[in-house]
């Protein structure tokens, strides 16, 4: 088993922003991003303090979205570097982590 040194990254954004498509091209075709995983929440809170829920009877175009990503620390530096400067995003969080990669032989 192999360990390497990662950052893991998370971006915060809603639907219907136009974000998602835009954040996936950078970190997927531009940046060449190791792991990459979109995750839509079922409820959450912004800056507003306004809950946006998925209820079947207020399907709301607003839900969170949690885009996260991982790779060698400086490229995932960059790439945050990239969506803050191109897509001016407010809400991104990351933290150094060990990947433990077992390989097949």
């Amino acid at each position: 088993m192999t360990t390497t040194e990662i950052t893991i990254a998370r971006v915060y954004t809603m639907e219907g922003r136009d974000h998602l498509n835009r954040i996936l091209d950078i970190l997927h075709n531009e940046e060449k991003i190791k792991g990459l995983t979109v995750i839509r929440g079922i409820a959450g809170a912004g800056a507003s303090g306004e809950i946006h829920t998925s209820s079947l009877l207020d399907l709301s175009l607003e839900l969170p979205l949690i885009i996260e990503f991982y790779d060698e620390p400086l490229k995932v530096e960059k790439a945050i570097h990239e969506l803050q400067s191109r897509l001016n995003l407010k809400h991104i969080v990351s933290w150094p982590a060990r990947a433990h990669i077992h390989s097949i032989s």
